[in-house]
This record gives structure tokens, C-alpha cells and sequence, in this order.
């Protein structure tokens, strides 16, 4: 019986792929072989003893403790792409509030209550001051062309927008994915030069953070528009204030609202509301459902985002999997103690991502508990796993 504790409330369609003979789910389990949340930060809670992996219904990790996680061996997922379509056409909708004024009029036209019989004739009479370019014919410039920044390129094409990317690590299936009629930006640079209208969809970690700054600034067109639906730290908010005054920047839309980016009438600031459809949340927790049980009944990773993705179809009798170290000889000296052990491997498969490591071994027969005790003792090994392929039972 697997235990799977949930830190948040996460949609019932996705505990529902967890068989209920087989897993027990629940908020209040103490020492749960996985976690499941959304939102919840974890970086003070002492990680369970038997815990072997967090999966976060969603494509952000930042509330996870990834570094503790792995030198523990715990393989933590994320869900990329499963809130997509949200996030593209909350990104559809802040082009337009960018252009048109949209949402100071509404706030304007509310303004007029109490005015009675007036108020047709004061609409007509104030509303020039929200006048607002069309977004047809203008250039948008993606950068990042992840799941999101593809469909947003997509779209924009089918809204007659002219589009430019810029991605110098896009996926083989991205690729696939996007209209041969977006252009292709030699560089951010030129991108940023050429773009009536700029959206970011890149990761934020140590090279992005601050990446859209008084540098980048500089090189774009007077009066750019800023969409933001990635995270926060991409935009310097000192920086972004400085181009909206001196007219640089003529609207900036993000969804991470900070105290210094309130009140200013140039900022749309949305409360982080990308993801936040039924259908999105749906789809987030039926994709870290189905990765987790991939990982905890067939010891197969996919969408981790501490180790590389690692699948294997089940051979022999019993499954060896563990988390380790990237470091030279561990296959080996796993493969040395299977062989003096007497252990015929009927399959393996090793995969590396930066400093880590992930390993299946498949043999034939049962594997005594020493032998899992020894292949533990070796140096750089965080985690084994040992997964009886006759029923799929999974033990430490």
C-alpha cells in the first residue's frame, strides 16, 4: 500500500487514477511515500524518512526544497505545459488590455454611477482618453518557446500579428509545434530591437533572473509593451519603473503583483491568475498523479526536475532502481556487486542530468536485502528502490 500525502486541495479527478486498494491519500499522513501539492512552500518541513518523491501540480518548483530533495534522493516532478492553454489565453487577453485601455475604462465607466440620464452622453464625451492601437500588424516578440510561448506565437499569427522567437534551447518538440511563420530572432537583442510588444516564457533561475533590466531596456522600441506571465524576478521592477516614467515602456502587464508595482497607471497588475481555470488545475493534477505512479510502481521518471527523465519496460523478476550522484563508476560498481552476487541483469538503463544520476536495473530472480544494503553503502548512492516486477510491489 502506497501512501500519498496532499498539501493542498488538489482536483478530485487526479487522486482518482490512484487505485484505492493500492494507495491511501489523505492530508494527515505522517510518513508518506510521496507528496503531492500546488502551492504550499515546503522548505522548512523536515522531509519524511520514507519519503520518495514530491510531485507539484503545476510547472513552478520554487516552494520545493530541490537541493535538500536530492541529496536525499528524492525525485520531485513538476506538470510543464499541462496549464498551457490557460496561461496562452490569459496572455491573448493582456495583449489587448496592453493596447486598448481596457480595463482603466471599465474602471472609469463604473465611475459614473449616480449620473442617470447623463451618463450615455458623458461616455461618448470621455471615452477618447482610452483610445488604443490595434494589435493587428504589430510585432510580438516571444521569448521562450516552451508550450506556452509556442501556442501564444500560434495565436498571435492567427490575430494577424507579426511574430518573432527567440529560444536558443527549443525542444525537438516544440519545434514541431510552431507555424513556420514565425520568424526566428538571430538573437534576444534583435528581438527586443524589432518587438512592438514583448512576452516572456522562460524558467527563472540564475541566468534569467533580472534579464529584462535598464540594459535590455535600452535597445527596445519607445513605447514597447511588457507582458509577464513566467515569474516575477525576470523583470527588474526598479528598472521597469524607471522606463514606464520616462516613457520607454508604455504598459506593463504582469501577473506577480509587488507592493512597488501597484498604483501606477501603466501597470496591469493581475494576481497571478495564469493557471487559475478548472480545467488547467484538472489537468495539472492528472499529469503528477500519472508521473507519480509511473515513478513509485515501475520506477520510471518522466518531467523531473532534479533528475533526467529515465524509463525502462519491465524485465527479469525484480527492478533496482536508485538516485545517485554523476559521478564516474557508479553503474559499475552497482553492476560489480549484482555479478559477485550471482545476478543475471536482464536490462539496464542509466541516464545523467548535471550533477545527478538515475539508474534501473532489471534482474532475474529475487534480490536478498544485503545485497540492497551493499549497493546502498556505496559512495554517492542517495536512494535505492527495490520494485518486485512479479506484482509490483515496491519496498526500500
Amino acid at each position: 500500500m502506497f501512501t500519498i500525502q496532499t498539501l493542498d486541495k488538489i482536483s478530485a479527478k487526479g487522486l482518482e487514477l490512484f487505485p484505492r486498494d493500492q494507495y491511501e491519500i489523505a492530508t494527515e499522513i505522517s510518513n508518506p511515500d510521496a507528496i503531492i501539492l500546488r502551492s504550499t512552500k515546503i522548505h522548512d518541513m523536515e522531509l519524511p524518512p520514507k519519503l520518495k518523491a514530491i510531485a507539484r501540480a503545476g510547472a513552478g518548483v520554487n516552494n520545493i526544497p530541490i537541493d535538500k530533495c536530492t541529496k536525499k534522493g528524492i525525485v520531485v516532478f513538476n506538470t510543464p505545459g499541462a496549464n498551457a492553454n490557460a496561461v496562452k489565453e490569459l496572455v491573448l487577453a493582456a495583449l489587448l488590455l496592453a493596447s486598448r485601455k481596457i480595463h482603466d475604462g471599465i474602471s472609469w465607466a463604473q465611475s459614473l454611477k449616480g449620473n442617470g440620464d447623463q451618463v450615455p452622453a458623458l461616455v461618448e464625451k470621455g471615452k477618447s482618453q482610452f483610445k488604443g492601437p490595434e494589435i493587428k500588424g504589430k510585432t510580438l516578440g516571444v521569448i521562450g518557446l516552451g508550450a506556452i510561448g509556442v501556442m501564444v506565437a500560434n495565436d498571435a499569427l492567427a490575430l494577424g500579428m507579426n511574430v518573432i522567437g527567440y529560444d536558443p534551447f527549443i525542444s525537438i518538440n516544440s519545434a514541431w509545434e510552431l507555424s513556420s511563420n514565425v520568424a526566428k530572432a538571430s538573437s534576444l537583442d534583435h528581438l527586443l530591437s524589432v518587438s512592438d510588444y514583448i512576452t516572456i516564457h522562460v524558467p527563472f533561475n540564475e541566468n534569467t533572473n533580472g534579464m529584462i533590466n535598464k540594459n535590455t531596456l535600452k535597445i527596445m522600441k519607445k513605447g514597447v509593451r511588457i507582458l509577464n506571465f513566467a515569474r516575477g524576478g525576470l523583470v527588474d521592477n526598479k528598472d521597469i519603473l524607471e522606463a514606464i516614467e520616462n516613457g520607454k515602456v508604455a504598459c506593463y502587464v504582469t501577473d506577480f503583483p509587488e507592493e512597488e508595482l501597484l498604483g501606477n497607471e501603466r501597470i496591469i497588475a493581475i494576481p497571478h491568475l495564469g493557471a487559475s481555470t478548472p480545467e488547467s488545475e484538472e489537468n495539472c493534477a492528472l499529469m503528477a498523479a500519472s508521473q507519480l505512479r509511473e515513478f513509485l510502481e515501475k520506477g520510471n521518471v518522466r518531467n523531473s526536475v532534479n533528475y533526467a527523465n529515465c524509463e525502462l519496460p519491465f524485465s527479469g523478476d525484480t527492478r533496482i532502481i536508485s538516485a545517485h550522484d554523476n559521478i564516474p563508476n557508479m553503474l559499475g560498481q552497482i553492476t560489480t556487486i549484482l555479478a559477485q552476487n550471482n545476478y543475471n541483469i536482464a536490462d539496464m538503463i542509466s541516464k545523467n542530468k548535471d550533477k545527478t544520476g538515475y539508474t534501473i536495473v532489471d534482474v532475474n530472480g529475487k534480490v536478498s536485502p544485503d545485497i540492497i544494503e551493499k549497493i546502498k553503502a556505496v559512495s554517492g548512492i542517495n536512494m535505492v528502490n527495490v520494485i518486485d516486477i512479479s506484482n509490483g510491489k515496491n519496498s526500500d
